[in-house]
Order: C-alpha cells, then sequence, then structure tokens
C-alpha cells in the first residue's frame, strides 16, 4: 500500500504545483505581483523498524515577496514604485493597514488615493505631523483633493539689499517714522504678502540714513499712503526698526529679523540679515515672501523620498504629505491576502516604519509601476515538469494496482 500512498501523494504535490504556476501565469500582469514557489519535502513513516516505508511527498507555498521587479513609466503622477526595499503602507475600508507594493493610485470620489485593489495609500500630513516618520498611529489616507484651491498667508520672507555708505543722514524731525508731508528718506521698496484669505497687501519699505553706519527702516501699508501716493499715510508706520552695520566689513550687525503684520493675515518674519552697508548704489537682489493668492492645482509631484507636493497654477508648490516606507525582517514569512497586499507574520517579524531612501529602504518612483516578478518561459517550462511528474506518479499508482491485484489472486 505504501507504493499507492506515495504515488498519491506525488500526485496531489504535483497538483498544487501546477496550481501556484495557474496563479503565477494569471498574474503575469498584475502590478506589484510576488509569483509563488512550490517546495517539496519528503515524507516517511517513521513507524517502520528496519526499512521506513515511502509516505510520498508534502509541499509548501513560498510567496517571494522580496524579488524586485522591472520598473514601467506611466502618465499619472500618483503611480508609484519602490526601488528597493520596502512597502507603501495602505488600509483597507475599516481601517486595517497592510503592506504591499501595488502603487497604482488615483483619487476617489472624495480624493483619497486608493490602488485598484481598493486599498488607501496612507502618508504623514505635513500640516498636523512633522517629520521624522516613525509611528503608524501618525498615518492617515493621503488626499489630494485638498489641492483643487489653495490660498495661503504668508509668514515668513527675505530682504536682502546694499544700502550707499555715502548717504547723506536724514534729520530726525524728517525720518519717515513722523510720517508727515515733509518725512524724507534714503531708499524705497516695496514687498507684497498675503493674507489668510490669499488677498494681497503691498508695504513700501523706507531706508534712511541716521548716521555713520546706522539706518533706520520703516514699513508702511501701500493702500494707507496720501493720494497720488507717499506721506503723509492714513496710519503707519507698521514697524520702524533700527538697523546697524559694521565698519569693518559692512554687514548688518543687528536689526533683523523684522516683524511685519499683515491685515487679517499673520506676521511675516523679514529676514534683512544678509543686508550690506557698502560705497555703492541702493540695490536690491532679493525681496521673497512666501504665501500666495488663490490658485488651482496644475498637478501633484511626489519626490524620491516620499515627499508629495501640491504643484498651483501661481507657479507655487506646497509640501502637503510624506509617504513613507514600511519593511519587515523577513518579507518572504508575509502572508499574501487578495489585492497584492502583504500581512505581517511571527515569521516575518514586525514592520519598520521609515523615510523612503533611509537606512535600508529604498526609494520611491513617481509615474512608474513595479510589473510582476512572474517570467512566462519559466513558468510553462515548469508546468510541463509538473505534468510530466504526475503522470509519472499515476504510472506507479497503475502498477501498484496491479501488483495488489496480483496477491489477492495468491491468496484466492
Amino acid at each position: 500500500m505504501s507504493i499507492m500512498n506515495a504515488s498519491v501523494s506525488g500526485m496531489q504535490a504535483n497538483t498544487n504545483w501546477l496550481s501556484s504556476i495557474s496563479q503565477n501565469v494569471a498574474n503575469a500582469n498584475t502590478t506589484g505581483y510576488k509569483n509563488n514557489e512550490i517546495e517539496f519535502s519528503t515524507l516517511v513513516d517513521q513507524g517502520a523498524y528496519i526499512f521506513p516505508d515511502a509516505a510520498g511527498v508534502t509541499t509548501s507555498v513560498r510567496s517571494m515577496n522580496s524579488l524586485q521587479a522591472s520598473l514601467v513609466t506611466t502618465s499619472t503622477p500618483t503611480d508609484l514604485a519602490v526601488q528597493g526595499n520596502g512597502y507603501f503602507v495602505v488600509s483597507n475600508s475599516s481601517g486595517t493597514t497592510y503592506l504591499t507594493r501595488n502603487g497604482s493610485f488615483v483619487p476617489d470620489a472624495t480624493g483619497n488615493l486608493v490602488n485598484a485593489s481598493g486599498y488607501y495609500l496612507m502618508g504623514c500630513n505635513l500640516q498636523s505631523v512633522a517629520p521624522p516618520i516613525n509611528s503608524f498611529a501618525d498615518l492617515q489616507k493621503v488626499n489630494v483633493q485638498s489641492s483643487a484651491n489653495s490660498a495661503t498667508p504668508s509668514t515668513t520672507g527675505t530682504l536682502i539689499a546694499n544700502l550707499p555708505s555715502t548717504a547723506t543722514p536724514i534729520a530726525a524731525a524728517n525720518l519717515p517714522s513722523t510720517n508727515t508731508v515733509g518725512s524724507a528718506y534714503t531708499d524705497e521698496t516695496s514687498i507684497v504678502a498675503y493674507d489668510n484669505l490669499g488677498g494681497a497687501h503691498t508695504f513700501n519699505v523706507y531706508f534712511s540714513n541716521t548716521g555713520p553706519n546706522a539706518w533706520q527702516m520703516d514699513v508702511f501699508a501701500a493702500s494707507t499712503a496720501a493720494s497720488g501716493g507717499g506721506f503723509p499715510y492714513s496710519s503707519g508706520p507698521i514697524v520702524s526698526q533700527a538697523l546697524s552695520f559694521s565698519s569693518a566689513n559692512g554687514g548688518l550687525a543687528s536689526g533683523s529679523p523684522i516683524s511685519v503684520t499683515v491685515p487679517n493675515g499673520q506676521t511675516v518674519s523679514l529676514d534683512v540679515s544678509k543686508m550690506t552697508q557698502l560705497a555703492s548704489s541702493f540695490n536690491v537682489s532679493s525681496a521673497t515672501v512666501n504665501g500666495n493668492a488663490p490658485s488651482t492645482a496644475t498637478g501633484v509631484a511626489v519626490g524620491t523620498n516620499g515627499s508629495m507636493s501640491f504643484q498651483f497654477s501661481s507657479g507655487v508648490t506646497l509640501p502637503a504629505y510624506n509617504i513613507p516606507l514600511a519593511n519587515v525582517a523577513n518579507p518572504d514569512g508575509m502572508t499574501t491576502l487578495n489585492g497584492d497586499a502583504f500581512e505581517a507574520t511571527t515569521a516575518s517579524g514586525t514592520p519598520v516604519l521609515g523615510a523612503a531612501g533611509t537606512g535600508q529602504l529604498g526609494t520611491i518612483a513617481s509615474s512608474a509601476l513595479e510589473t510582476s516578478t512572474v517570467d512566462l518561459a519559466t513558468e510553462l517550462t515548469n508546468m510541463i515538469e509538473a505534468q510530466s511528474a504526475y503522470q509519472a506518479n499515476s504510472k506507479v499508482f497503475q502498477a501498484g494496482a496491479k501488483v495488489l491485484d496480483v496477491l489477492n489472486n495468491f491468496q484466492a
């Protein structure tokens, strides 16, 4: 009977092999699919005293989760692929998190990025959590609907200019801070900042020499200027700041930063630390303030480190999310779920979260998808081998049946 039992187990094992091959072939074009391999193990009857009876063979399925497939380019920036180690963190509709390499993410009706299998991409919202990301509790669904329109208030700015060291000092009674018809100044420029609703506000900035290496900087809201422009303003100055320069190199010694409050907005911290006082004409080399007027989104950009930014028609790019990667000590030990998702087990180890491109984690490629690891030529070759092995086992079974029939005839 051991002949027949061993051959039956062999047929069953090769049936499992064929089943694994069919699964691989069916998923040859599935994004991020990792092919299965069948491992055969010998079975023996340990109860036999001298000659252990052959008990056949058993099989186990191993998912090759750690394999890296090739990447193909797409035209969708939210199509993502991992180059190297690591998995995207996704969640199902009930909020349970899993890992996957299937990065075919597109917005659903509410703007959440979801892949073709129905799993939602998880990331860190930079508006609520600052990097580094080291906890799954900090993750939430990545939503791109908020990028439809955006108005960002100004909070920081930089003003770099040279003030002429040869300038004639302005009398204290005539400085812009007096805000009179006779107010005088050495040089002037302007900056634009945005309030909470994206409204633009122009500020006139006056520089007045008050003595050797000493200047006064006055900021007025342009909307409060006298008819025809200039002094006197209906209110102001918003801020009046003394600037002191070094006589050794002309660099700013004190007076930075300067706080400018935007009406219906935030307080802008204006960095003027790189201003100089040299023996040359007044020259503004940089005058930048963050923030933007209301504008529509033109696209989404994802960096190799997982940083996701929204791009707007105004030319502004705003950081929105960080998309982390997770990995386990033994990827092949994870349980494979429907939709190319993986669940950690005791055999795989606990998932560890980190930023893409750090440690042993790979990088993220945007407008790209990872193909399946299935090689059709190999699978078709394996299919022929499995079919031949199945037929051979069936022949053994037939031979065993004939032997048993002969023995039965002897007894008769």
